[in-house]
């Protein structure tokens, strides 16, 4: 798939695109897990991330245009990591992107793992056209997510009972938290035997994803 490269707010984002096959497909922008600048390099998230690409390959596979990127300081995107606010200021340009590349698209899906779910959800709270979302291994119990109050679109949470840096509580209290709340339903699914990263169970992923996606047209 072709490199390409978006304008953001610190400079070149680099990207990864794929088109709709119909015009007025719906949009997906995927967002990865935590960068991790202190830590070794064999952990820093990236688009390239296996849960990140598959969820990139199912929305594609779906029908959707699909788009996933580097946060600023990853790989070849230019900038330095901001603790979360210039990563959304990041998502923000790659959500504008794709837009303009599908003036048509019937609606937007935001898609995150982890960090990046965290990053998608407060995306989701400043652009009324994301229609839905969905939210792979939430960290409820380390980054606040009070903000979601009102929530403004139903989605999709997705857990393993293995997960041992997100907590399974936590999840399930934001799953329910917003559902609670008028017009929000939460589709809130914890897989049997599966860890943070779904090692080996890649394929559990799709299957949820792909069959949460046929709900919602």
């Amino acid at each position: 798939m072709p490199e390409i490269m978006i304008s953001g707010p610190a400079g070149r984002l680099e990207a990864r695109y794929h088109p709709p096959k119909v015009s007025g497909a719906p949009m997906a922008l995927i967002l990865h897990p935590h960068p991790n600048p202190e830590g070794e390099v064999m952990h820093r998230g990236t688009m390239n991330n296996k849960v990140t690409y598959a969820l990139f390959h199912t929305l594609a596979k779906a029908g959707y245009a699909t788009l996933r990127f580097n946060f600023r300081g990853v790989g070849k995107s230019q900038g330095a990591y901001d603790k979360g606010e210039g990563e959304l200021a990041d998502a923000a340009a790659a959500m504008d992107w794709l837009q303009s590349q599908n003036a048509e698209a019937k609606y937007a899906v935001v898609a995150g793992f982890s960090f990046g779910s965290w990053i998608a959800m407060q995306l989701l709270m400043r652009r009324p056209e994301i229609y839905r979302f969905i939210a792979v291994a939430p960290p409820a119990n380390k980054y606040d997510f009070t903000f979601l109050a009102p929530c403004p679109s139903s989605g999709m949470m997705l857990l393993g009972d293995q997960d041992d840096i997100v907590t399974e509580p936590s999840v399930r209290q934001l799953a329910t938290k917003l559902s609670r709340q008028k017009g929000i339903k939460v589709d809130y699914r914890l897989l049997s035997g599966v860890d943070h990263y779904f090692t080996n169970r890649l394929d559990d992923l799709v299957y949820n994803v792909t069959d949460y996606l046929e709900t919602i047209g």
